[in-house]
């Protein structure tokens, strides 16, 4: 499968099947596009591939610039970076017979919030039922389980989740350091992480974080006004100027590593480009600004007619990295990080954050849900900390939710970059985990679009640059 685009001056290729990424003159381009049907028509033979482009072939280019075009493009095929089959969809066929490994939890530590966010899912941290904390004990039990079932997995994630999770801070402290107690006996190593919204974070909780959590996810939308128009509190004041300077001493005292401001974009700033930048201006350099996802009646929720204006947005947002990053002052944005030489193993590509399967979240008194988004689903509920996992049938379904699973995944040249996305997105806006959720894809691909951009300009410059050395 073949992906070809143009994006700030570059002409792109994407051989999906081998994950090579190639920036190509004009030329080269056509030729590619000229070749590709023949090869899915099953045609190998270079001399008849020839022959076939060169009837094809209009009078822009002369013969002899075809010759040279096409000989780069068989090369590449030769060596199996363009044209390259599909070695990965027998592999999808044993998910369901694989060893059910817990490799992470997401603890829902508080089933309640201090902010009355409009777009939370969470309705205010109550998911669908009552407000309630986590008791140490039902958190216990879920790290025990985790333990239990982790099999020869050495590391282990729990994030700290809510609603608010430092609305129970105790019980957050105490379950890092049982969690510490099981490493040494059980050969585990916890990796433990924050989400919050800072209101109630102070020097104390930060000093905690800084030395027990790898990961701190800092809740703000960007400027002021968007951010206190969807983060208010209950009374409806904004929350802006009271966690920027905290989130900012979070930045600083982790040396711009190891956590995210991580923000929501709706309908009413289609603009997000400007809220990106202005957190970079704030001195943030670790950004995640993301699509709301919302039912259609919402007043906020992206709507088909959104999308040129939010692809213009996400070009316009790799260019200011581009020029930041040529200034000294750049920063990273979650959604444009991308690993074109290594990345995540086959399985990951495949079948994505593992929800349902190696990553569960935990209700506060103890039940199982496949993750987060589906905490008050009933359905979906797969067990408690008491009897385990209980619903198998509901798990094995999203062990064999995978990128061939899904239709739409299959024809996708970014199914191997977003794993097949959400599938409690898909769930809520198709009614199966195998479905879609269309916008989201949408915006999806043109993320993956921009990131393998950014890596041909930087690929580009350092070029230049080390040229320039040797001059």
């Amino acid at each position: 499968m073949i992906h070809q685009y143009k994006n700030n001056g570059y002409n792109i290729v994407m051989d999906v099947n081998s994950g090579s990424i190639h920036v190509v003159d004009e030329i080269v381009y056509d030729m590619i596009s000229l070749v590709e049907p023949l090869v899915n028509e099953g045609i190998k033979d270079a001399d008849t591939i020839r022959a076939a482009v060169l009837s094809l072939t209009d009078a822009r280019y002369s013969p002899a610039e075809v010759e040279e075009a096409l000989a780069e493009v068989l090369e590449l095929k030769e060596a199996g970076q363009l044209f390259a089959p599909d070695i990965y969809e027998n592999y999808v066929f044993d998910f369901k017979n694989r060893q059910t490994v817990v490799k992470a939890l997401c603890l829902h530590i508080a089933h309640d919030c201090n902010l009355a966010c409009r777009y939370c899912f969470a309705q205010e941290g109550e998911y669908h039922g009552r407000r309630a904390l986590m008791s140490f004990e039902v958190g216990k039990k879920a790290l025990d389980f985790l333990v239990a079932n982790s099999g020869n997995r050495m590391n282990l994630e729990v994030d700290f989740f809510g609603g608010e999770p430092l609305m129970n801070w105790q019980v957050v402290k105490d379950l890092v350091a049982y969690g510490r107690s099981l490493e040494e006996p059980n050969h585990k190593k916890f990796r433990f992480t924050l989400t919050t919204n800072g209101v109630l974070l102070d020097d104390e909780i930060l000093e905690f974080a800084n030395r027990e959590m790898a990961n701190v996810v800092c809740s703000i939308d960007g400027r002021k006004e968007v951010n206190d128009k969807m983060r208010p509190f209950r009374g409806g004041q904004g929350s802006y100027d009271l966690i920027v300077p905290k989130f900012q001493k979070v930045a600083e005292t982790r040396n711009q590593m190891n956590y995210y401001v991580r923000g929501t974009f709706t309908h009413h700033n289609l603009d997000f480009a400007e809220d990106v930048k202005h957190l970079a201006d704030l001195g943030f350099q670790q950004i995640s600004v993301e699509p709301v996802v919302a039912q259609p009646e919402d007043d906020y929720a992206i709507r088909q007619e959104d999308l040129p204006r939010l692809m213009e947005e996400y070009d316009k947002l790799a260019l200011e990295l581009l020029k930041r990053r040529k200034e000294g002052r750049g920063f990273h944005f979650f959604h444009f990080m991308i690993d074109l030489q290594g990345g995540p193993c086959v399985a990951k590509r495949l079948s994505g954050c593992g929800s349902g399967t190696e990553y569960l979240a935990v209700t506060p008194w103890g039940d199982f849900y496949p993750c987060h988004q589906f905490v008050g689903q009933e359905k979906f509920l797969l067990g408690n900390v008491e009897e385990g996992i209980t619903n198998t049938a509901v798990r094995d379904g999203f062990k064999c939710c995978n990128v061939y699973a899904k239709e739409k995944c299959r024809k996708c040249f970014a199914k191997f970059y977003c794993s097949g996305g959400c599938a409690a997105n898909a769930y809520n806006f198709s009614g199966d985990i195998n479905g879609a959720y269309d916008i989201g894809c949408e915006l999806q691909r043109k993320r993956v679009e921009c990131a393998i951009m950014i890596k041909a300009a930087e690929s580009v410059m350092e070029e230049a640059d080390h040229d320039k050395e040797h001059d």
